[in-house]
This record gives structure tokens, C-alpha cells and sequence, in this order.
């Protein structure tokens, strides 16, 4: 609808124009009317604001989209955040676990370093006594060892090792005690060396090796092929030799230096080699029970029956028979001290210990 002012106004300015024109001829320069700048400025106005406010309106869309962005990224940090809160949590719940099981752990390792240290307290004041116990019970082994079985070795050994263990205490008590005890040291290492262990190892051998000798009653000379000559070049000499051979195997003639072994049935060559194994096993229990006498009678029973009844030109047999004169030869007799002053000794110290606590 147009403006009531604005047609006036143009009304106006036409009739002024038509007057001008009609009293000038000539025409006159153009000007710009005041409502024309009114009006222009006012579209102008509007236009500016018109953009203005698109201008607000995409700026807030902007600040729209901007902040719903950051709200995801927020909501997603606060996600991101919330996981690693509850796995924060578990693992402070297992450090907590695991702290209340090491320091479970703690108490139960001091609980023991108290009792290893009690222990050790106790074994501290009661070191002397465990020593000598200890010396004693190894004097009561070398005294056993004398007396029942009659070994060297093993008792000396159990002597020294008294000795060595009552070293360790370093007492002025101590040196009379030890001063006993290498008196009776002294007196077994002065006796003469009897290889006990290694003999019996030798009768063994021999008992074994008694299957394996040959008999003397089926024994066979030696064949004398190699002393008869080569008739080998021609026929008439092969033939020779066979027939030279089949004589050779229908006469033996052999000479005996001593007399004639009687032959023996299958069966007591069986029991003679059993009688000999017995022999040999009484001559090593003898062995170990020094018992001298009745060593040297199986010993030479049994050479007797290896001579006898064995023949004696195999290695074997003489082997055998060179091993039982040294067995023989050897004495197994030995006159063992008596160590029951260092025994008396350990146990006159140890009842003095006990006293005194």
C-alpha cells in the first residue's frame, strides 16, 4: 500500500517540476530530493539488518553445532574417564590384596626370623654339648668298628674325624681330651696295613673263576701237526699224511710226572666245583673274622684240590693257584688296641657339661 506522504510528495514534486519547465526553457541539473536519501537509507537500514541478523543467525548455528560437538567429545571423555575410574578402582582393590597378602607374608617372616633367631640362640649355648655328643657318638663307631668287625680304616677315619670336630670348640678343657684321642690315632695309623676288602674281592674271584678250570682227567696232549712235515707238493704224499693222520688219532702216547687222576662222572665234577666254591667262601668268612687258622686250612685245601684234581698247565689253574699262594702268604692276625680311654674321656667331659648348666 503506498505511502499517503510519499504520494503527496511526488505529486508535489512533479507539479514544481512542470512549473520550472514551463518558465525556463532550458533544463536544469538533476538533484537528489530529501525524501529519495530518506528512503534510500532506510533500505539501506533494513538491508543491514536483514544481514545482520542472518549473520546472527549462522553465527548461533555455528556456536550450535561447536557446542554440540564438545558436548559429545565431553560426554565421550566423561565415558573414557568413568573406565578408567573403575579400572582405577580395581587395581587400587588388587595393590590393596596384595598388599595385605605381603604384609601377611611380613609377619610370617619375622614370625620365623624370631624362631630361627631363638634357635639360634639355643644352639649358641648349647654348642659345646652338641660337639662333644657328636665326638662320642663317632668314638663309639671306631670302637664298633674295632671290636665287631675288625676294620682299620673306617675306625681311624671315625678318630680323626672326633678330632677335627673337637678342634672347632678351641677350649683349654679341650686339649687334654684331644691329647687322649690322638694317643689312640697314633696307635692305629703304627699297625701294618691289611687290605681286608681286597682279598675277600680275590677269594670271590677265585670261587667265581672254579667253573672255568679244566679237569685234569680230560685233559688232552698237545697236537704234534705242526712238527710233522709238508707233504702237500704231490698225491702220493697227501696220501701219506692221511694215512700218517689216521694213525696219528688211533695212538697217543703222553707222560705223566705224577699219578694218574681218577675220572670223574659228570655229576661229581659238579660237586667237586661246588666243594671248591665252599672252601673258598669259609676261607673269606674266616677272613673277616681274622679267624687266621681256619683261612690257611681252607686255603690249602683248596690249592690241594686245584692241583689234584685241575689240570696244571692251563693259564687258568695256574693262575688260580699263584693267587692262593699269595692269599696264603699274607698274614690277616692283627693285635688291635683298645680306645676305650678316649670313649671314657668324651664321656667324663660331656657328664661335667651337663653338670654345670
Amino acid at each position: 500500500m503506498p505511502d499517503p506522504t510519499t504520494t503527496k510528495a511526488t505529486n508535489v514534486m512533479s507539479t514544481d517540476t512542470e512549473i520550472e519547465n514551463q518558465a525556463t526553457p532550458e533544463p536544469a541539473p538533476p538533484r537528489i530530493a530529501l525524501p529519495h536519501l530518506a528512503l534510500i537509507l532506510a533500505i539501506l537500514a533494513l538491508v543491514f539488518t536483514a544481514w545482520q541478523w542472518l549473520d546472527q543467525q549462522q553465527h548461533g548455528s555455528r556456536l550450535e553445532k561447536t557446542l554440540t560437538h564438545r558436548l559429545s567429545e565431553f560426554d565421550s571423555r566423561n565415558r573414557e574417564a568413568l573406565a578408567l575410574a573403575k579400572r582405577a578402582d580395581d587395581s587400587t582393590l588388587q595393590a590393596a590384596a596384595k598388599i595385605s597378602l605381603l604384609e601377611q607374608k611380613l609377619e610370617e617372616s619375622r614370625a620365623q626370623q624370631e624362631s630361627l633367631q631363638t634357635l639360634y640362640l639355643e644352639l649358641a649355648n648349647n654348642r659345646d654339648a652338641w660337639t662333644i655328643s657328636e665326638a662320642e657318638q663317632l668314638i663309639i663307631i671306631a670302637s664298633q668298628q674295632l671290636q665287631l668287625a675288625g676294620n682299620l680304616k673306617p675306625a681311624l677315619l671315625a678318630l680323626q674325624t672326633a678330632d677335627n670336630r673337637l678342634q672347632e670348640l678351641d677350649k683349654p678343657q679341650i686339649i687334654q681330651l684331644r691329647k687322649i684321642i690322638n694317643r689312640d690315632i697314633q696307635k692305629l695309623q703304627a699297625l701294618p696295613n691289611v687290605d681286608i676288602v681286597g682279598m675277600s674281592l680275590k677269594l670271590e674271584a677265585l670261587s667265581d673263576a672254579a667253573d672255568k678250570l679244566p679237569l685234569a682227567s680230560i685233559r688232552h696232549p698237545k697236537d704234534a701237526a705242526a712238527n710233522r712235515p709238508d707233504w702237500d707238493s704231490n698225491p702220493w704224499r697227501r696220501l701219506t699224511q692221511e694215512i700218517w693222520q689216521d694213525i696219528w688219532r688211533m695212538v697217543r702216547i703222553e707222560r705223566m710226572d705224577h699219578p694218574e687222576t681218577p675220572m670223574l662222572a659228570p655229576e661229581q665234577n659238579y660237586f667237586l666245583r661246588e666243594n671248591l666254591k665252599l672252601r673258598l667262601l669259609a676261607a673269606r668268612i674266616a677272613l673277616l673274622q681274622h679267624d687266621e687258622a681256619t683261612y690257611r686250612v681252607d686255603l690249602h685245601t683248596a690249592e690241594l684240590w686245584i692241583r689234584r684234581y685241575f689240570d696244571p698247565l692251563d693259564a687258568n689253574t695256574k693262575g688260580s693257584l699263584d693267587a692262593l699262594q699269595l692269599l696264603s702268604s699274607s698274614s690277616i692276625t692283627i693285635q688291635l688296641p683298645d680306645i676305650s680311654e678316649s670313649l671314657n674321656a668324651v664321656a667324663k667331659y660331656k657328664l661335667a657339661l651337663e653338670r654345670n648348666k
